[in-house]
């Protein structure tokens, strides 16, 4: 099938990638000139484990291409994909679907023949109703069928995630539609992954439902975290023990510093503003947004409680800044709020991550940025892990030791025990335990 993919960030280049290794001709499309020179000379603008491999081969295969010329890449295509981003709204934390109505438009004005367009950026109940009206009134001598397709991919691990997915869900009651949609995922669908259709309203909603669910199971545990350390019980025990329940679930029950990224955060309050506009409060995730929030405050004062009665003047190694490991992403990373508390208290801050330097420095300019953990270290009167990336899970106790000048560990993740980390000579502080 020849598919063409509006987008060529996160979501529209994992999923191009991923559609055209299954055989599938895709034209990635960007508004971006730079990125789109930068993904024809196989740089690729965001950091995902084996993504240059996977682009690199498609695009030697005469599967995978990129342009900026939208008209061009749409005509013919069997099925038209909307990744855009929506971000959200600055000042009322709605979801800006400006990228998404001026793709639909420019599409209107270049499809040639029947299609199918496909909303996989995340997008609020109602937004397909109003897609659809757009190519009504613009291109009703056209038969183009709009479907929705959330997708479900994890930073760090998104290309697992597209090719063996829990479920593929698509929202469409046209049967034309639902037959592309089965071809192109014919792939997965005879590897047995479940195909959910739905109505598209309840496509997109499922989408929020889904994220909305993980950020309360994350800021759950994290509540009785804070417990845990008033009662003298190990949260780590409790995660186990209550997700050995299969109605639980283990996944999302590791306690730490919050959550953030580039789903969470903007879904949670969009699905909140949804709720507002049809008078039907989610109060349970109104109390999400706030507790996560706090949350990533209290772990600054957390970390000032570590430093003793004094930290002005002190030093701290932060050791990840990325929202979580095996990505560069920055968006609302418990970092950011860290890093503020400790500079407004007086605390030099050195710092270091595996991939999200650059984007930290455009954000966090002041801090000091470091080669690796050890450099990072030098000097400190204090090591603070506040992402669990692999670097940091084996690290040297007895030479950090030696490189800082007081010897003591926060570790916001949990990676350490505390025997180990209390008999090389450290004041450990953990979460929850």
């Amino acid at each position: 099938m020849r598919i063409t993919m509006i987008g060529s960030g996160y979501v529209g280049l994992v999923s191009g990638a991923c559609f055209s290794d299954f055989g599938h001709d895709v034209i990635c499309v960007d508004k971006d000139q730079s990125k789109i020179d930068a993904l024809l000379s196989g740089r690729m603008p965001i950091f995902e484990p084996g993504l240059d491999q996977l682009v690199a081969s498609n695009v030697a295969a005469g599967r995978l291409t990129f342009t900026t010329n939208l008209a061009s890449a749409v005509a013919g295509a069997d099925a038209i994909f909307i990744a855009v981003g929506t971000p959200s709204r600055r000042g009322d934390g709605h979801a800006d679907l400006s990228y998404v109505f001026a793709a639909t438009e420019e599409i209107a004005a270049a499809v040639t023949g029947p299609t199918v367009v496909v909303t996989k950026s995340t997008v609020p109940v109602g937004t397909g109703d109003r897609v659809e009206a757009i190519f009504r009134e613009k291109r009703a001598d056209v038969d183009v069928a709009v479907v929705s397709n959330p997708e479900f991919l994890r930073e760090g691990a998104a290309i697992g995630d597209f090719k063996r997915p829990d479920r593929i869900v698509i929202g469409t009651e046209d049967e034309r539609a639902k037959q592309v949609m089965r071809d192109v995922y014919r792939p997965l669908y005879l590897n047995e992954s479940p195909i959910l259709f739905t109505s598209r309203r309840t496509s997109e909603l499922i989408k929020y439902a889904a994220n909305a669910f993980l950020a309360t199971k994350i800021t759950f545990i994290n509540e009785i975290a804070d417990l845990c350390e008033a009662v003298g019980a190990d949260v780590q025990d409790v995660s186990r023990g209550i997700g050995l329940d299969n109605r639980i679930g283990k996944k999302f029950l590791h306690a730490g510093p919050g959550y953030g990224g580039s789903c969470f955060p903007k879904d949670t309050l969009a699905l909140l503003k949804t709720a507002e506009d049809y008078d039907t409060p989610v109060h349970i995730v109104e109390a999400v947004v706030k507790v996560n929030d706090s949350r990533k405050r209290a772990m600054g004062r957390k970390v000032l409680h570590a430093l003793g009665d004094t930290p002005r003047g002190k030093t701290v190694a932060l050791l990840g800044l990325t929202f979580k490991p095996n990505t560069d992403d920055m968006r609302d990373a418990p970092s950011l709020a860290i890093a503020t508390a400790l500079a407004d208290a007086g605390v030099t801050v050195r710092a270091h991550d595996p991939e999200g330097m650059a984007p930290a420095k455009a954000m966090m300019p002041d801090l000091v940025y470091c080669t690796d953990a050890y450099d990072a270290a030098e000097g400190a009167d204090a090591v603070v892990i506040v992402t669990e990336w692999d670097a940091y899970r084996a690290l040297d106790l007895a030479r950090l030791k030696r490189v800082m000048t007081g010897p003591v560990m926060v570790d916001l993740r949990n990676v350490y025990q505390r025997a180990d980390v209390e008999q090389a000579g450290f004041a450990y502080t953990a979460v929850g335990r």
